[in-house]
């Protein structure tokens, strides 16, 4: 069984713009830290602010405080797959820098990987963030797992511990678009909870708004569900039978009526085509998203783009 000086531990924390944030990280990190051996891997995201100045400042003094600087905004996600390959630990866990999920937590998921499991998993029993990001994050966990065909934990996001193994299998997987909750959920390690308080964004403004959590959101369910091109062809099948019918009807209008039922009125008219065009449009959008995936796959393109290294 490992003890605590006899394996290393790796820190991945993803920054962009969060220069206000890293003094008081550190601070709280690095006690708790310095209780293993450890290394420290910030993944500068693109940051416009003085993020990566701060970190090397600090990395100077201390050689277990590592740095990689992208060349541009290349994502959250893709920031964690660069510290994963980075890492070198028995264990790697990844936290974000705002302190929203509490370094003490580190502790807990530790003892619960050298009970032996593989992954285990932050669970936010309780969130202080607005009534509309912890509706929306509820929702988006119920509604992620009723298309998906790989069950993702309930309220939990990328705050967690990987075994070793499991990072090595996640560096092997040859895709580029990558939602890493499913990815971790869909290998099967045998896994854990623990829950903690989420607490609110101490300083900045938070880095996912709306639109990029809706982006987040198509990525995890078009990654591991096909439902929705199921839903798409239903809804296909629904259409062209109520389109069937109305043939039928207005050929019935136009032979068994009287003549003053020939003419019909416009609002039916108007119905009928923004019904149909809004079921069509509805699916050629779920089928580009798709395509869309397709396309960036095959491009290969590389991942990100590392700009420098600090330590590593």
């Amino acid at each position: 069984m490992n003890t605590q000086s006899s394996f290393l531990l790796s820190i991945i924390i993803p920054v962009y713009n969060e220069e206000e944030n890293i003094d008081l990280l550190l601070e709280k990190l690095t006690p708790i830290l310095s209780r293993y051996t450890y290394e420290a891997i910030f993944i500068n995201d693109g940051s416009t602010d003085h993020t990566a100045e701060i970190i090397k400042k600090a990395a100077q003094n201390n050689p277990s405080i590592k740095l990689v600087s992208f060349v541009r905004n290349f994502g959250h996600q893709m920031a964690i797959t660069a510290g994963y390959r980075e890492a070198r630990g028995d264990c790697v866990i990844t936290i974000d820098a705002d302190l929203q999920d509490p370094p003490d937590v580190i502790n807990k998921l530790i003892e619960k990987w050298r009970e032996g499991y593989k992954i285990v998993y932050a669970r936010r029993s309780i969130r202080k963030d607005s009534w509309f990001k912890a509706g929306t994050a509820f929702l988006f966990y119920r509604v992620m797992n009723f298309l998906s065909d790989t069950p993702i934990p309930n309220d939990v996001g990328d705050f967690r511990l990987l075994d070793c193994e499991v990072v090595q299998f996640l560096n092997n997987l040859p895709e580029h678009s990558r939602f890493l909750r499913g990815l971790v959920a869909w290998a099967g390690y045998s896994a854990t909870t623990i829950s903690f308080k989420r607490d609110k964004r101490l300083k900045g403004d938070t880095h996912y708004p709306l639109s990029r959590m809706v982006n987040f959101a198509l990525e995890g369910i078009t990654s591991f569900s096909t439902k929705p091109l199921k839903l798409a062809s239903y809804l296909g099948f629904f259409t062209s039978t109520i389109g069937f019918f109305g043939i039928i009807y207005a050929l019935y209008r136009r032979f068994f009526l009287p003549h003053e039922f020939w003419v019909t009125g416009w609002t039916a008219l108007f119905v009928a085509i923004m019904f149909f065009g809004g079921i069509q449009l509805l699916t050629i959008g779920i089928i580009g998203e798709y395509i869309g995936k397709i396309y960036r796959e095959v491009q290969k393109r590389p991942q990100f783009l590392i700009k420098e290294k600090v330590n590593v």
